[in-house]
């Protein structure tokens, strides 16, 4: 019986870890513990969930090219 069961060559979901270096929680989903993974989530991350704006300290996501709806002009925020 141990002929015919394939050999494992990728590690368990129990044997991953975090891909932030330094972290050794174990793996969540998208290659990130929990704590990681939940600040991917809300965009804390360098490479965060979504694109978001290229304006220095906005965090809203892209709408148009590389600027949020604010920024790039159009709509009522960028009037006020």
């Amino acid at each position: 019986m141990s002929e015919e069961q394939a050999v494992q060559t990728t590690p368990s979901r129990d044997e991953k870890k975090c891909k932030v270096e330094g972290c050794k929680r174990p793996y969540r989903a998208k290659s990130y513990c929990n704590v990681h993974y939940k600040k991917w989530r809300h965009g804390e991350l360098p490479k965060g969930r979504y694109k978001i704006c290229t304006k220095e300290g906005c965090r809203k996501p892209r709408a148009q090219g590389s600027l949020c709806a604010e920024h790039a002009g159009g709509g009522e925020a960028a009037a006020a």
